[in-house]
């Protein structure tokens, strides 16, 4: 059954989770006041520090731990009712999988959990994993895979029942760069397919190529949430200025307002700050008859974005 038009695929109202720890029972609030919303065919980025409250997010979204207060829905129903855990698919940050179990047998038994049948357990699992790219490894028990593979078992189940909604948590954890890759692209695919995701990873570059929306968790409190592109400056941070044919006197001149400046072979490449700068850094290049290599403008990315929050919460608290 679909998400019915208007309904957010996750509606996070307002929540909030403490726990009580050692023996004087210390309550420490792990959430506080976190709303998002997540729509449907949305690629959803939550991020923070480790420690900041996004395990503890996911793990209440999923049914597994109870808010303190506020409330959770998954297609309109609350979290953790059947109804809702039917549709959705979830790769936790490291995955715990029998060991003795071979990929198929291990799908086998996912499926048969979810009810599938024979026939749907064994066309999808053969599918899947050509999909994350373990149909070399059918023969080999899950014990003795790499981390990387065991991440890519991990991807596999929570595929499986073709689910509407895939929560993953650092799914490129323990990939090399080609892996990477190859996972990305299958959460593209998911992403044609209409499929909602929910991404945790502390690789932002990942993020920022797949997601369409993000909110910024720290110290248990939303410090950013929208679309990428509203939340990123779009003005011009640095702009890289790379001449040749750098007289002395050019470089006398550009060196006070370089914020870094870099011998490369018989070149000078110099960063400065703001799109005016670099303009007439660029004019005294051309007055002194230098040559232009290149002009490289640098926007904000995630991972400034990111760090401008983490200072921010820091500076407050």
């Amino acid at each position: 059954m679909s998400t019915a038009q208007g309904t957010p695929v996750l509606e996070v109202d307002k929540l909030e989770k403490t726990f009580r720890l050692g023996f004087f029972g210390k309550r420490v609030y792990a959430l506080r006041g976190v709303s998002f919303r997540v729509e449907q065919g949305d690629v959803f980025g939550l991020l923070g520090p480790n420690g900041a409250g996004k395990t503890t997010t996911l793990k209440t979204v999923l049914g597994l731990i109870r808010p303190t207060s506020g409330a959770v829905r998954l297609f309109g129903e609350p979290a953790g009712t059947p109804q809702a855990r039917r549709k959705l698919g979830y790769m936790p940050e490291n995955p715990y999988i029998y060991q003795y179990l071979k990929p198929m047998e291990f799908l086998d038994l996912c499926g048969r959990l979810l009810g599938m049948s024979t026939s749907d357990r064994k066309m999808r699992s053969t599918r899947i994993l050509e999909r994350v790219g373990l149909s070399h490894a059918l023969d080999r028990p899950i014990g003795k895979f790499s981390k990387g593979m065991m991440q890519r078992a991990g991807l596999a189940q929570a595929l499986l029942h073709d689910p509407e909604l895939l929560i993953l948590d650092e799914p490129m954890s323990g990939l090399d760069p080609i892996g990477r890759k190859e996972v990305r692209d299958i959460l593209t695919e998911e992403r044609k397919r209409g499929k909602t995701l929910i991404i945790t990873s502390h690789i932002l570059t990942d993020i920022e190529l797949l997601c369409d929306h993000v909110a910024i968790v720290n110290d248990g409190k939303l410090t950013a949430s929208g679309a990428l592109n509203e939340l990123l400056k779009p003005e011009v941070r640095r702009v890289e200025i790379e001449l040749t044919g750098v007289s002395e006197a050019l470089r006398a001149i550009v060196q006070p307002a370089a914020v870094e400046i870099k011998e490369i072979g018989a070149n000078l490449r110099i960063v400065v700050q703001g799109e005016q700068e670099a303009q007439r850094v660029v004019r005294e290049a051309v007055s002194h008859d230098a040559q232009i290599v290149s002009v490289t403008p640098h926007r904000e990315t995630l991972e400034d974005l990111f760090v401008r929050n983490a200072m921010a919460a820091h500076q407050e608290a």
